[in-house]
């Protein structure tokens, strides 16, 4: 931890007690470095002041920053065509067809026309050059509509704020901005129309959180009704821009030459929008592409899968084939020119046979250039679009209630999702709901258990209120009183996400239940607690107005109140009516008396300070008129609770219900109030954030009662505990709490600690001049902050504890028992405390009772555990079936099994245990687990999370899903996929991710195989040709036959073929396995697809050849049947090879058969030169007036097809009983034969399915 001393060093030159003036630094930075100010100034941090500064240096360094005009596209309409090309250089495999139609220009060694041979390059480079200036027009036109939105800036000439387009918005102007407008760049706020300085703004356009968050002026700026612009005369000093949207380093530095320090609360981000304030003023810092907002639009993510990798190993297999046919053809054209005696038909050549097979090598490279696949990847990628489409149409994965559906953010890992083999899973708010409800809690060592809470949540659920996430609704949050026009004019344009209430909330078995008002991440089930009767009974004494409550019950009452107080005040929540914009008071209302005393009071809280006041309650209870208090109650009864965390909402709620009402809160102050008195006005001093690394926040108050300065702090309970002090009392209710946590544990509830510390005045004056130095410093500002936080939250006094319940989503154990089934081990990475995490895996089925807990603690630990697993292996359980044993590991030993020398023995222990749980592990060791399992075992991984915390994991595992929960949009918008509900993660991978893998694995063997069968058939021909490079084709239908004519019907094959129905892969997990094993994608399966596509290729060659033999046909003649009979042969192939067959199936096999026919006989009756020197004019309809045609045709498709048919029949008949895969299939056959199920539900109702059982395709 950094050490005070070296504050001075840490916080930068800019700290030290002699501080200048802008111009003075300036030339203080010339006479340093010798001219090149604005560049050195640059370098380390921005300098902002007003647009109309006379300084001309400032004037200059502000104009070489970033205009506020965005451009997201890639390309102008000059650079369009050179930078597209050279973009699309950078593949291989355009290369490789542009260095071939190069090298047919050659003429010693061209194979046919130049200009045919461009033909494919250009065609295939014209299509990704199309659909990439499709996507930069819609880009462009969104620029536009940006770039054109008006906002008011101060002009000083006119005097007045005039309106301007965002693009000519420039760092260091003015910008005035209204209600519920968005916000045109980021700007440090100098002014608010809410008396206390503050600015709520919605992030919805950057993170997609819906809930308010409040901004606030910088300190020691003046406020009033009016701000006038020439009197600002500050100047701001901030970090260069970056991408951190939670992190905002600098200072204003006023003329009095004091600085104030500017932290994210003072910074407005650009896409924000302002709401519930009528005006907000603004200084521009940064504009256009330096925006925070600007810095994190890095559009879609691309990953590499690993299908595509194979596919690459593969292409170089074609490689080496394609140069050992052409190695072949060359030698063969060498001996054949050797022993040619001076034939009469060839043209005398000096030309060496070594030297004309050099040639021929290159020739057959051009002629056998479609071996490489050069539509494939386009191909590809058209099909990854195609499935994106349909699951992103699901409707079982569609939200009804957030109204959404599957997100699909990578483009380009589809096929991934069916290979998962390990998955990560986050605990809160991924398995269970994140929207929590206040359960039970201990004060002071006595615990509350709220059993008529219990009761009622039990009864909630049993009439059928618990499923409220299924029926949930917007529902319009009017009161009783009418909204004002002021209300209407500044609260939201629309419904956020806290409106959402279930459709039964108002049907609720208990008052409480009824009468509640839901706040952000609230439903009715969370916002309603009934109290605890011993604990109200303890605070009724307060409310009584007849009697004080009896000396020795005074310190345990001074506990309970400041426990409550402490949920109350500690957060960060916003506070809202329907009636108002927001609910915050300067002042205590009149008639309400206000107890913060003109002079603090001696008596310290720890020894009652809440007692010795206990008579002041008592009087003010009985002067407070019946009128104002009914008031009160029924205002407190329609606030809106706001928070960023469910826990916040739900421990807020929880006070409320004890009469601890939060009733506003702004940047100097909180308003509450306590039972027995009225609204009491706290000031608040400092807010020490939540930080991962502190597990917990604290807020430093000036009690309303006594004047003293208390720091009451929440956080996890191993963390709260080890700070508290432990003496007397404190250790017997350190005890106490203890036990009561351990029992919350078991419960599988929440557990948060609550404590409090009482500085004296001097302790405090100390630790503040230290934290500001903290707070105003740009280098090192986080880790200054940490150590000051850290200084401050020791020796604390334990409050108490709470215990809140999350419950599991729905259908959570029978989707992990089901992906469990599917062969994916799941691992459950979590926060919290090692009983809660192992409670909640009973409860989602992770655990069974049956399973043997192992619990790791240390290196020893480790190896008795591996000997432990060995045990339990000889007893009878197999490693193939995961064993029985389940590992939970904690935290601090999880940071010692990540070091290298103990890793290889963690993964051991790890491959043996059917499930693994982390406990108590931090973000860092998250991600480090991901990456240790990925890298060590070369698995297929799968990370799933909802929140901040998870973003890490999720970037670090092959395929990242966020959840779009109840903690922002951090994961989702980190991730690959997106969903709603971690039910869904079921069909997505085991139904989508099956599908998507062997529809794309299929395909590319496809492509494989019908490229090398057409192929071949040139190659066969060289040996009857003096291997001459000479084609029995015209080089048209050569060039399209791989091209156009069957370059369509795969891609349908890819984007709707199923092998297996929906529901069969839901009720089979099992079939999943296959995708694991990558059975769809093997080595062998690949050759065997080649050897097929050379048997093919015999058939289809020499069958012709033997039927002409003898007869005096042309070459183009005796192509013409080969070329017939490879086409329906390539296409019938792909119908034996489809598990269902579509009408469009149908359509587009007909069209292609048909397309090709169509252009072969208007090709034949029109061209006279297309293909010189030859002529074909008039061959094919020759030849098709020929019965001879039809028979060879017919029978070379028939035996060419039959080895494969008949063995995929005898495959499937063998392979039916001991194949999952193939059981599932054959129990959707046997289902349409029995007539169980004559249609199958394909992506949309007019998708229907036509054909024979065999094929696998669906009779209707």
């Amino acid at each position: 931890m950094l050490g005070i001393e070296n504050l001075p060093k840490l916080a930068g030159p800019f700290l030290k007690t002699e501080r200048k003036g802008p111009a003075a630094m300036i030339q203080q930075f010339e006479q340093d470095h010798g001219g090149g100010m604005a560049k050195d100034l640059a370098k380390n941090r921005r300098v902002v002041m007003p647009s109309w500064t006379e300084h001309e240096e400032i004037k200059e360094l502000q104009k070489s920053y970033s205009r506020n005009k965005v451009r997201t596209t890639k390309y102008t309409f000059l650079s369009f065509i050179p930078k597209n090309l050279f973009e699309q250089l950078h593949r291989f495999a355009n290369l490789y067809f542009i260095f071939l139609a190069a090298l047919n220009f050659v003429p010693i060694v061209n194979a046919f026309q130049p200009e045919i041979s461009i033909i494919p390059i250009v065609f295939v480079m014209s299509i990704t050059a199309v659909k990439d200036l499709w996507e930069d027009q819609r880009r462009r036109k969104s620029d536009q509509k940006v770039n054109n939105r008006l906002c008011d800036v101060y002009d000083r000439k006119q005097k007045r704020y005039v309106e301007r387009r965002w693009a000519e918005v420039c760092v260091g102007d003015l910008v005035r901005l209204c209600c519920n407008e968005i916000i045109p760049a980021d700007m440090v706020l100098l002014h608010s129309s809410d008396p206390n300085g503050v600015c709520h703004i919605e992030t919805a356009n950057l993170d997609g959180e819906t809930n308010l968050k409040q901004r606030q002026v910088v300190r020691d700026l003046p406020q009033g009704s009016e701000f006038v612009p020439e009197n600002y005369s500050s100047h701001i000093e901030c970090e260069n821009p970056n991408n951190d949207l939670r992190r905002f380093r600098g200072f204003m530095e006023h003329p009095g030459k004091v600085r104030v320090g500017l932290h994210s609360e003072n910074l407005l981000l650009r896409s924000c929008t302002v709401r519930n304030t009528e005006t907000v003023i603004g200084i521009v810092v940064y504009a256009g592409h330096e925006t925070k907002a600007m810095q994190n639009n890095s559009g879609p993510r691309y990953k590499r899968s690993k299908l595509e990798r194979r596919l690459n190993m593969d292409v170089l297999w074609c490689v080496i084939l394609l140069l050992l046919m052409c190695l072949i053809a060359a030698v063969g054209h060498g001996f054949w020119l050797s022993g040619l005696q001076n034939p009469i038909y060839m043209i005398p050549d000096d030309t060496h046979p070594a030297l004309a097979a050099f040639y021929m090598f290159w020739t057959m490279i051009i002629v056998l250039q479609v071996l490489i696949p050069i539509s494939l990847y386009v191909s590809i990628e058209i099909v990854k679009l195609g499935q994106i489409y349909f699951i992103q149409n699901d409707l079982d994965l569609y939200n009804p209630v957030l109204d959404t559906g599957v997100q699909c953010r990578a483009l380009n890992i589809t096929e991934d999702l069916g290979q998962i083999q390990f998955l990560f899973s986050d605990k809160t708010g991924t398995l269970t709901e994140n929207r929590m409800l206040f359960r039970r809690c201990t004060v002071a060592g006595t615990e509350y258990p709220h059993h008529e809470n219990a009761i009622s949540l039990e009864q909630y659920e049993d009439q059928g209120c618990g499923d409220a996430d299924h029926s949930l609704t917007l529902r319009s949050r009017t009161s009783r009183k009418s909204l004002s026009c002021k209300s209407l004019s500044c609260n939201r344009s629309s419904v956020s996400l806290n409106t959402l209430t279930a459709e039964s909330d108002t049907h609720s078995v208990h008052d409480t239940l009824r009468r509640h008002t839901p706040g952000a991440f609230s439903g009715t089930m969370e916002c309603a607690v009934v109290p605890d009767p011993q604990l109200q009974a303890k605070l009724n004494t307060l409310s009584s107005a007849m009697r004080s409550p009896p000396r020795q019950q005074a310190a345990e009452i001074s506990h309970i109140l400041d426990f409550f107080l402490a949920l109350t005040v500690c957060n960060t929540v916003v506070v809202s009516s329907p009636t108002q914009p927001r609910h915050v008071s300067p002042t205590t209302p009149s008639g309400t008396p206000s107890y913060t005393p003109s002079t603090p009071v001696t008596p310290a809280l720890s020894s009652g300070a809440w007692s010795e006041d206990v008579d002041d309650i008592q009087k003010a209870k009985v002067n407070s008129a019946d009128e104002s208090e009914s008031d009160d109650e029924d205002e407190a009864e329609e606030l809106l609770y706001e928070a960023e965390s469910p826990d916040e909402a739900a421990l807020v709620q929880a006070a409320k219900a004890y009469g601890c009402t939060l009733l506003g809160r702004s940047p100097e102050q909180v308003l509450v109030v306590v039972p027995g008195t009225g609204p009491l006005s706290i000031p608040l001093l400092h807010v020490l954030p939540f930080h991962s690394a502190r597990k917990r926040m604290s807020v430093v108050v000036r009690h309303p009662l006594t004047g003293e300065v208390v720091v009451y702090t929440k956080g996890a309970d191993n963390v709260i505990m080890e700070l508290a002090e432990a003496d007397g009392f404190s250790r017997e209710v350190m005890e106490r709490t203890q036990r009561n946590l351990d029992q919350y544990a078991r419960e599988g509830l929440r557990t948060l600690c609550v404590a409090k510390k009482v500085l004296e005045e001097q302790e405090y004056e100390a630790w503040l001049k230290r934290h500001e130095y903290a707070e105003t410093s740009i280098e090192n500002r986080e880790e200054l902050l940490l150590e000051s936080a850290e200084r401050l939250e020791t020796n604390l006094t334990l409050l108490g504890a709470t215990g809140i319940v999350d419950r599991l989503q729905e259908e959570v154990p029978e989707t992990i028992e089901a992906l469990q089934e599917a062969g994916i081990k799941v691992w459950v990475l979590t926060g919290d405390k090692q009983e809660t995490a192992i409670n909640i895996a009973f409860a989602c089925k992770l655990l069974r009772p049956t399973d043997h807990i192992l619990m790791e603690t240390c290196e020893a630990r480790l190896h008795e555990l591996q000997h432990e697993i060995r045990q339990v292996t000889k007893e009878g359980v197999s490693e193939d079936d995961s064993s029985d044993c389940v590992l939970v590991i904690d935290g601090r030993t999880l940071d010692y099994t990540l070091q290298k020398e103990l890793q290889g023995s963690f993964l051991e222990l790890t491959c043996c245990c059917r499930s693994v749980i982390c406990c108590r592990s931090t973000p860092l060791q998250k991600s480090q687990v991901v990456r240790l399992v990925r890298d060590k075992l070369k698995v297929m991984t799968l990370a799933i999370g909802d929140g901040a915390n998870d973003v890490s994991m999720i970037q670090m595992a092959d395929v990242g899903i966020g959840i779009s929960g109840q903690e922002g949009m951090q994961a989702v918008m980190s991730s690959d996929f997106a969903i709603s509900r971690f039910k869904f993660l079921r069909k997505l991978i085991l139904v989508h991710g099956h599908w998507c893998y062997t529809r794309l694995a299929n395909m590319i063997l496809y492509f494989f195989y019908k490229n090398v069968m057409y192929v071949n058939l040139l190659f066969w021909y060289q040996f009857f040709c003096g291997f001459s490079g000479s084609t029995m084709t015209n080089s048209w239908v050569l060039i399209f036959f791989n091209l156009l004519f069957t370059s369509v019907p795969p891609i349908i094959y890819g984007v709707l073929d199923k092998d297996v129905s929906g529901e069969t892969l839901l009720d089979l997990p099992d079939l999943y396995k296959s995708g694991q094993n990558s059975q769809a994608y093997l080595p062998s399966t690949f050759w065997m697809n080649i050897l097929d596509a050379f048997y093919q290729s015999l058939v289809c060659f020499f069958i012709p050849y033997f039927a002409y033999t003898g007869s005096d046909i042309g070459v183009f003649s005796f192509g013409s049947p080969i070329n017939g009979s490879a086409l329906l042969i390539i296409l019938l192939h792909q119908l034996i090879e489809s598990r269902t067959v579509t009408w469009i199936h149908t359509a587009i096999l007909l069209f292609s058969a048909l397309f090709y026919y169509a252009f072969v006989l208007l090709f034949s009756l029109t061209c006279v030169t297309c293909n010189s020197p030859t002529n074909p004019l008039g061959i094919e309809t020759k030849m098709m007036s020929d019965p001879l045609y039809y028979l060879v045709c017919g029978l070379t498709t028939v035996l060419a097809l039959l080895p494969r048919y008949y063995t995929l029949e005898q495959f499937q008949i063998v392979t039916v009983y001991s194949c999952t895969l193939m059981i599932g299939r054959y129990s959707d056959q046997s289902d349409v034969r029995s007539g169980f199920s004559l249609r199958s539900k394909c992506f949309h109702s007019d998708v229907q399915y036509l054909g024979s059982n065999r094929l696998g395709v669906w009779l209707l």
